[in-house]
């Protein structure tokens, strides 16, 4: 059934891991790299399909704090593909009004890496259409400790009273401060977990898991997870 979609429609924050990119190579009997490159065409579709759904967010899980563990080569070519991405696509996204943003530990990227995601988080801040958050070099139990740091740090100042934290409080000193909790998070390519991803801002969260690798992924398969998701009764626990 095709997706219904009205003005009045509450705009909806979205979540994926994109999960699947060696499983599709190896099935063709190409390098990984191959796998990442493919993956890239289908972030582009889906970001262009999410801009037509009342999708207001679109956070991807594109590198995760693990992620630093697999082979040097394996890495130093997705750090290749993300130069590729932020220097090739970010006009792209500008025209089209896409904000983008990073969640993660950035102190881990290269500098001319860190260089360029500032330049185009600051080139896209004023843009409005759909705020595309790229999680990289991101762990979310890293985010929440870091987060616990930093009240720390502000009840041994002084700034802050133990008495005073609050659920809210966590969330204001997370990657996502400024961001909606996601209300929909999909995974591709059949697996069933969260592996670390929005771990705390997915507490009450809608979860469609597509049995579809990231490569192939594409508008019939958002708009799919968007039917289903839409079909779920949220009671937030009540």
């Amino acid at each position: 059934m095709p997706l219904q979609v009205s003005p009045s429609d509450k705009k909806l924050h979205v979540a994926i891991i994109m999960d699947g990119n060696g499983r599709w190579a190896r099935a063709r009997g190409l390098p990984r790299t191959m796998g990442h490159k493919a993956g890239i065409e289908a972030l582009r579709r889906t970001l262009e399909a999410a801009r037509d759904f009342p999708i207001s967010h679109l956070t991807l899980y594109s590198f995760s704090s693990e992620n630093w563990g697999r082979p040097v080569e394996e890495v130093h070519d997705l750090m290749g593909l993300l130069r590729y991405y932020l220097k090739h696509e970010l006009a792209t996204l500008h025209k089209n009004n896409v904000r983008l943003r990073i969640i993660g530990d950035r102190t881990r990227l290269d500098a001319d890496i860190a260089d360029m995601i500032v330049a185009a988080e600051a080139k896209t801040a004023g843009n409005t259409a759909i705020t595309l958050t790229l999680a990289l070099s991101y762990g979310g139990q890293q985010e929440i400790t870091d987060a616990v740091r930093s009240i720390v740090a502000k009840v041994a100042n002084g700034d802050l009273a133990v008495d005073a934290i609050s659920t809210e409080t966590i969330g204001a000193h997370l990657y996502t401060h400024d961001m909606p909790n996601p209300d929909l998070v999909i995974r591709t390519s059949g697996e069933q977990r969260l592996s670390n991803f929005l771990i705390w801002q997915a507490a009450y969260a809608e979860f469609v898991f597509q049995d579809v690798l990231w490569p192939d992924y594409g508008r019939e398969h958002l708009e799919a997870a968007l039917v289903e998701f839409r079909a779920r009764e949220r009671r937030f626990g009540k």
